[in-house]
Formats: C-alpha cells, sequence, structure tokens
C-alpha cells in the first residue's frame, strides 16, 4: 500500500458494498434455485411461442405476453450475471470468483439458447405486419426495443450460427477479457522512491501521477512501465486476439467497419461521430496551450508524460471519505433534492465500494444490476480531490440508473452517447459549487486547472483513444497478428496531434495502452465519453440561463432511460446533436474556461 494510504485514514477503509439485495454469498441457495427456475422458464417460453412470432397470425395481445415474459427472464438471468460480476470486481484474486463468474456466463448461455429466436423470428416479420402491430396502444411501452432490435436485421445470422456465436464466446471473448482483468489487478508494480521500493497495486501506481514530487510521479511511471512490460508478452496477445474476435464477428454479421457496429448500439449515425471527432481534432490547440502555461506555472523546463497531472500547486491535502460525502450531496441538492435523495441512499445502504485493497478491480464504474434491485457504485478511494469527483461522476451514474429502472429491463438503459450524461453532469455540480463558495485566488486557479485537465482527459484523449483503436483495428485486420512494438508505436502516433510540443511523450509512455480496459470490455467505448462532455457543457449553459426551470425537464431526461432515441430523447432539452455546429458550441465554452485559466494566473 502507498505511503500515504500507510499513514492516513481516509474514512473509506471498511466500506464495502452489500450485495445482499441481489444474493446473500456464493453459497446462497437462491442462486442455484434460481438458475434451474429460470431454465425451466425459458424451454416453456420456447415451447410457447417458438414459430408463433414470425406469424401472419401474431396479434399485439400474443406479442406483448411474450415481450413481458422475455422481459422477465431476462431481467433475472441479468441479476445472476450482475452478482457474479460484482463479486467478481471485488476481488479479482480468489479463483472462486472467477469460476462462479464463469459459471454463471455458461449457465446464461445455455439460458439464452431458448430465447434466442425470439428477436430472429422478429426480425424476419414482414414490415407490413410489423407496422400494423406496432401501431397498437397495447405495445407503446415496448415499441422503441421492438423498433431498435428490427435495425439489426442484416446483421443476425441462423439460429444455429447464433447458438455457436453464444456459446463458444464463453471460452473465446468473454475468457480472454476475464483473462485480462485477473492479471493486471493481479500485478504488483515496484515503485522505488528514494532508496526504497515500494510495492504497489495499479490504483496506488497510477494515484501516484498526481503526486506534487515530481520524483514519485517520475517512479510511478517508471514502475507502472516496469509492471507492463514484464507482462507484455500476454497483454499483448490478449489484445490481439480480442481485436482479431471483433474482425470476425464483424465479418460475419456483415459489418464493414470496425465501429460500425458500436454506432449501431448506440443509436448514432456515423456522421454524428465523424464530426464531433474532427471538431475535437480542429481545438487541440487549446489543450496545447493549457500544458505550455501549466510548465511555466510548476517551473519545469521540459515538460514531461508524467507531469501532466502534477497538482499547480504542492497542497497534500487529504479529503475525509465522509468530507467528499457532503460535499456530493450538497452540490446535488442545491440542484435537485431529488437528485441528492438517491445519491445519499447509495451511502446509506451500503451501495458503494469505495476502498482500495489488493485483488480489488482498478478504476471505477456504477454497475445498474436490474431494475427489481438497483445500481452498486465502485470506486478506489484515495483522498484526493479527483477521487471526489470521480465519486460525484459514477453516482451520477447511479441516479440516472435508478431514475429510469421504471422504463423496465429493456429501456431502462440508455446508449453510450447519452449514459455519460448524469455523470459528467454530476461533476460539472459540484465543481462550480466549490469554484461558487471558493474566495482565494490560488485556490481557484488549482480548481480550474484539474478542472481542465479532467475535461482534456474526457473530451481530447477519449478521441485519442478512439483513433488509436481504429487504427489498431484496421492494422490488425491488413498486417495480422502486431507485436507489442508496432501497438506503441500506434500509441504514440496517435497521442502526439493533441500534445504537440507541449508534452514529452517518454519512451516508456508508448506502453500504456496496455492498462486501458475499455479496449478490452467495450470497443470503440471511448468517443461516447467525448460526446458526454461536450453535451454536457452545452447543457449546463441552458441550466444557468433557465434556472429552475431546467431542472425536471433534465431529471425527465434521466428517467426515460433508454425508452426513446438520443437524438429524440435530447430534443426534449433543446439539443440537437445533428447540427454540424453543435459540438464547436461546447468547445467554445470551454475554451472561454481555458482563458478563465490563464486569467486567474495572471498569464496572457
Amino acid at each position: 500500500m502507498a505511503e500515504a494510504a500507510k499513514k492516513i485514514k481516509l474514512g473509506s477503509e471498511g466500506v464495502k458494498w452489500d450485495l445482499g439485495d441481489l444474493y446473500s454469498g456464493l453459497k446462497d441457495p437462491r442462486i442455484e434455485r434460481d438458475g434451474k427456475s429460470l431454465l425451466k422458464r425459458a424451454e416453456k417460453f420456447e415451447r410457447t411461442y417458438r414459430g408463433k412470432i414470425n406469424s401472419k397470425t401474431i396479434t399485439p395481445k400474443k406479442l406483448l405476453n411474450a415481450v413481458k415474459e422475455l422481459e422477465s427472464i431476462s431481467e433475472r438471468i441479468g441479476k445472476l450475471l450482475s452478482y457474479a460480476y460484482l463479486v467478481f470486481a471485488a476481488d479479482t484474486s480468489k479463483p472462486e470468483h472467477g469460476a462462479f463468474l464463469q459459471s454463471v456466463q455458461e449457465s446464461s448461455t445455455e439460458l439464452r439458447k431458448h430465447l434466442i429466436f425470439f428477436e430472429l423470428e422478429w426480425v424476419k416479420l414482414n414490415q407490413k405486419k410489423v407496422n400494423e402491430l406496432l401501431k397498437s396502444p397495447a405495445l407503446s411501452e415496448y415499441k422503441h426495443f421492438l423498433l431498435r432490435e428490427r435495425r439489426y436485421k442484416p446483421h443476425r445470422l441462423s439460429e444455429p450460427e447464433e447458438k455457436i456465436m453464444d456459446e463458444k464466446a464463453n471460452t473465446g471473448g468473454r475468457a480472454f477479457r476475464r483473462l485480462f482483468d485477473e492479471l493486471l489487478n493481479n500485478i504488483t508494480f515496484k515503485v522505488k522512491i528514494g532508496t526504497k521500493t515500494v510495492s504497489l497495486s495499479e490504483t496506488e501506481t497510477l494515484a501516484l501521477l498526481y503526486d506534487p514530487v515530481r520524483e514519485k510521479r517520475k517512479a510511478a511511471a517508471k514502475g507502472l512501465t516496469d509492471g507492463l512490460k514484464e507482462n507484455s508478452h500476454v497483454l499483448t496477445y490478449i489484445f490481439n486476439t480480442l481485436v482479431y474476435d471483433h474482425a470476425t464477428t464483424d465479418r460475419l454479421r456483415a459489418f464493414t467497419h470496425p465501429m460500425d457496429s458500436r454506432h449501431l448500439d448506440n443509436e448514432i449515425k456515423q456522421e454524428t461521430v465523424v464530426s464531433l471527432i474532427t471538431s475535437c481534432e480542429k481545438n487541440y490547440d487549446m489543450v496545447q496551450s493549457y500544458y505550455k502555461l501549466k510548465k511555466k506555472l510548476l517551473g519545469i523546463k521540459k515538460f514531461y508524460d508524467y507531469d501532466r497531472y502534477a497538482p499547480i500547486f504542492p497542497d497534500t491535502k487529504i479529503i475525509q471519505y465522509k468530507t467528499a460525502r457532503k460535499i456530493i450531496i450538497d452540490s446535488f441538492d442545491e440542484f435537485s433534492p431529488r437528485m441528492a435523495e438517491i445519491a445519499d441512499r447509495f451511502f446509506e445502504k451500503n451501495w458503494i465500494d469505495a476502498e482500495t485493497r489488493n485483488g480489488k478491480r482498478g478504476g471505477a464504474f456504477s454497475h445498474g444490476t436490474t431494475p427489481s434491485a438497483h445500481p452498486y457504485v465502485f470506486i478506489n478511494y484515495t483522498g484526493r480531490m479527483r477521487d471526489v469527483m470521480t465519486l460525484a461522476h459514477e453516482l451520477g451514474h447511479g441516479v440516472h440508473q435508478y431514475l429510469s429502472r421504471k422504463q423496465g429491463y429493456f429501456e431502462s438503459d440508455t446508449p453510450l452517447t447519452t449514459a455519460e450524461t448524469a455523470s459528467v453532469f454530476a461533476e460539472m455540480l459540484v465543481f462550480h459549487k466549490l469554484m461558487e463558495n471558493e474566495k482565494d485566488r490560488r485556490t481557484k486557479l488549482a480548481l480550474i486547472c484539474g478542472k481542465l485537465e479532467d475535461i482534456f482527459a474526457t473530451v481530447f484523449r477519449q478521441v485519442v483513444l478512439t483513433k488509436f483503436e481504429e487504427k489498431l483495428h484496421l492494422l490488425r485486420r491488413q498486417e495480422g497478428e502486431l507485436t507489442t512494438q508496432r501497438i506503441n508505436a500506434l500509441w504514440t502516433g496517435a497521442n502526439k496531434p493533441m500534445y504537440g510540443s507541449s508534452v514529452e511523450l517518454t519512451e516508456d509512455y508508448s506502453n500504456w495502452w496496455m492498462y486501458i480496459p475499455h479496449f478490452i470490455h467495450s470497443p470503440f467505448y471511448c468517443y461516447a465519453y467525448s460526446f458526454g462532455e461536450l453535451l454536457v457543457l452545452a447543457l449546463y449553459n441552458k441550466y444557468q440561463n433557465e434556472g429552475d426551470k431546467f431542472v425536471p425537464r433534465y431529471i425527465g431526461l434521466l428517467s426515460s432511460g433508454g425508452s426513446e432515441s438520443p437524438p429524440n430523447l435530447l430534443s426534449r432539452v433543446g439539443v440537437d446533436i445533428d447540427d454540424p455546429g453543435f459540438w464547436q458550441g461546447g468547445l467554445d465554452l470551454l475554451r472561454d474556461m481555458v482563458s478563465e485559466g490563464f486569467e486567474l494566473a495572471g498569464k496572457d
């Protein structure tokens, strides 16, 4: 454990989530009972509805009954999978956790064999009959779900092929994703600080990159790199395998470009994503001007990659977990008491896992589980202001997931493009609250610099990650298996345009693609962060202009979940993401923040 964490109590020690609302433990008899019950229900569903969906005699009532039963079964499967995933994330070092996750995934595959016919029959049903059915008010609750399923028609395979794809995934993609988690989360990184070498987890090592002492940041960067390089052979093979697996799936499902399937899932046009990425690339200059300013503020002659997150002022203040809670809840309450009340439940009812410990997965997330339960938040809390912002971010997700439960299992989840809206908005509420209450110019400068760096990481860096990922997938298809050195070069090449001459990228930095889980678990997720941040800048601007009138529309947006497409949902709050100038509007607001930073720094 890091030195600071040894000496200072954060208040997050022992803060673990209570998963009892799902199951009481791995030996809970309900797990086996639910598995057997679900299998019987799935078999009955198949007997009842096979051949009845793609049929001239299908009626709105019969289709509604089928969808409701399918949703009920799917939600129960989701509950089992959620529990297994959360148990594994909390401690990846225990073999029984990995075995349990694998067992649940295999059981779920067996169940889905009896359900998969529904979506295949539904997409084959002729369009005239579909239009007739969806005119019925009885199906209004599931209309968007049913229309969304139809969009996958050109990419569905035959039923035997779909079953094979699902079953083989347990020893294919899913297996390699689990291997990545187990490997990365159990690497011990050796960091030499002065004459002493300490063994740190990934979370603790990355935390040191934010340390005010440059030698510690440099040591952390070296320790991170050495740990990754020691495992680079396996990590590179995992990446190659999963990228090729993606290519194989694309070929079988008739997707032309590596990003096409993600765009379809996100219900977004390729043109909109291209416009987003292009707009961000045109504004890289603000990133470079900011880092040149930071270089002067820190008094550093050469500004290296491990200096990017150094605090502007050497403030080693630790924020206690209970203080973080108060900051977040007060900020939420000023915007919406309802939002604050929901967020506080996460603390009161132990829906948060916050302590750092060996074997625990790195990073942070909010997992929505199922509408019949509630979300859980996962964070490795180390007591820095960025952890407060991360906690606010994940609680924003949690509030969104909690509010959208009323839409049911099939329509509660929003596509990734709008999934980041609530989380980034929550961060913005906390940031502005802190800025409003702060009178000291120096502290305000530190706050705005920290926020700008977070936004740069969310907007521009995510575009960099997307461009790197796109190039990686395309070259894997063209050149075959890629070496570590080849991928390192792609990573550096993708990063250089954003930083320009403002940051010196070291040779070590070229290896840092290896620890990013989004590439493994959710290919092409990253552009959704850029989308969400720029969207929130626009939404927050609306809130500042409209005041309290904006709040119910925003809460309504979150409560809608995925019941409509993102463009339709966002139109309710006056946003048109298909407007070519929309992204530049958000970037202009960000540029104003950069100017404010220069003003506070007394620079021009």
